[in-house]
């Protein structure tokens, strides 16, 4: 059966890298992955999205995410995630860092952030996990890795851990941030836990 993960973010937070490890360790294991990505403005903070569907039995033949199509939603930024929960699925799931990145409107004081947003996250999905990401990456001594940690869960999510993803990222992030990546990826399958 195929299962979809559309990972949301704005530039700059690592939603590609962390798309692209997660389907690299995919197709390693075998499985029949198709990615799709949007930058959108991510140069300048804008939205970037990336569609992940994979099967471990059958062929995916689009990499396409529709409306309420996604089986997991994975935001890296709290507003990111409202705007993008209409493609869960009701029975899905939605992970959400609650980092909050004022966007141009909010800057400028057209708009303020929206407050109780993963109440309305929890409206729309059966599971919502709301994660400090950037307070969790401090704790092993970099804000940067948050992607990292967030793909730890949604790989404890999935139940994906019989692939080796300690290889996955040794061989696709630089040199100088393996060990650090290594540790985050690991707090992030501890999160479930919590």
């Amino acid at each position: 059966m195929t299962k979809s993960v559309l990972l949301v973010g704005v530039g700059g937070q690592g939603t590609i890298t962390a798309s692209k490890l997660l389907t690299l360790g995919l197709l390693e294991s075998g499985y029949d992955v198709k990615m799709n990505e949007i930058h959108g403005m991510s140069q300048r903070g804008g939205s970037v999205s990336s569609d992940v569907r994979y099967n471990d039995t059958g062929k995916v033949h689009s990499p396409v995410i529709s409306l309420g199509g996604a089986d997991i939603l994975v935001s890296f930024e709290e507003m990111e995630a409202l705007r993008w929960c209409d493609y869960v699925k009701p029975e899905g799931a939605i992970i959400v860092s609650t980092e909050r990145i004022a966007g141009l409107p909010i800057m400028t004081g057209r708009m303020e952030y929206p407050e109780g947003i993963v109440d309305e996250l929890k409206k729309v999905a059966k599971t919502v996990l709301a994660i400090d990401g950037p307070a969790e990456a401090e704790k092993i001594g970099n804000s940067r890795v948050t992607n990292v940690i967030l793909l730890g869960v949604i790989v404890k999510y999935m139940g994906l851990e019989n692939i080796d993803w300690h290889k996955i990222i040794r061989e696709n992030i630089k040199p100088a941030f393996i060990d650090l990546n290594i540790k985050a990826f690991e707090l992030g399958k501890t999160l479930l836990d919590r």
